[in-house]
């Protein structure tokens, strides 16, 4: 097998992935051609068998299984069916007070989202000072599964007080906006947010809604969100797929 063309960086630690002592794992050259494969291919292409690779590159079908494990992790490739294809560019996320909605939509994407449940229960005393209720209020727990071009991409998890929302259950459509439906049928107005962000793996249920193995490393989002007049207004759990989300932001300098 030919090296893998790496460029050096002096003092670096490492060169493209490659080890400073230059040897290279199998599996992370037949890595690097698959990359090369896949540009090649473009969105959608085909790749061949497990079997095929391995006798073109010349190695064990178990190797060609480590270097495509490594690319669908990392989003380059999805399962179709019984053959793997080139997966399309992650999308991309604000982190802002925008809605997924708006998110999607403007990578060209068509969202949706489909509804798990949507159930009343008495507000707990940890979740009261998040949602603006008092202890044993009833509050609203929506639960959809994120759709982007009918691609199950995520799990979000909305608290809402009941005060809020009095007819949530029989005026808002589960496959649209909730910040739409707020603005516009409620009149209430996002003002600010507190987010933050980690890395964890789905739980065997989360998992199976959205359709991805458990290993599958997921970005978790906790939002807690608030009106114009810094009332408490929902609390809010996203999981999105790793392999096929990123999040962007613009970052101002302060003085």
């Amino acid at each position: 097998m030919n090296p893998v063309n790496h460029q050096t960086t002096p003092g670096a630690p490492v060169r493209s992935g490659v080890p400073e002592h230059g040897r290279v794992p199998k599996y992370y050259a037949v890595k690097a051609r698959l990359s090369a494969l896949i540009d090649e291919l473009g969105d959608g292409g085909l790749l061949p068998t497990e079997r095929d690779l391995a006798v073109r590159y010349g190695v064990s079908r178990e190797t060609v299984r480590q270097a495509l494990r490594e690319l669908l992790l990392e989003g380059r490739l999805r399962r179709r069916g019984r053959g793997t294809v080139v997966a399309g560019p992650k999308l991309e996320q604000p982190l802002s007070l925008a809605s997924y909605t708006e998110g999607v939509r403007r990578q060209g994407r068509r969202p949706g989202r489909g509804l798990i449940s949507l159930d009343r229960f008495p507000c707990t005393e940890a979740l009261a000072p998040e949602v603006g209720a008092a202890r044993g209020e009833p509050v609203w727990h929506m639960e959809r599964v994120l759709l982007a071009d009918d691609e199950r991409v995520g799990l979000e998890s909305t608290y809402v007080s009941v005060a809020r929302a009095p007819r949530l259950d029989a005026d808002f459509d589960p496959d649209s906006s909730f910040y739409a439906y707020l603005h516009d049928r409620l009149g209430i107005v996002f003002g600010d947010a507190d987010e933050r962000i980690e890395t964890v793996l789905a739980t065997p249920r989360e998992a199976l809604l959205i359709g991805t193995p458990p290993a599958l490393p997921m970005l978790l989002l906790h939002r807690l969100s608030r009106d114009t007049d810094g009332r408490p207004l929902e609390r809010v759990r996203t999981l999105y797929r790793g392999d096929r989300f990123s999040f962007t932001t613009r970052l101002g300098r302060q003085d």
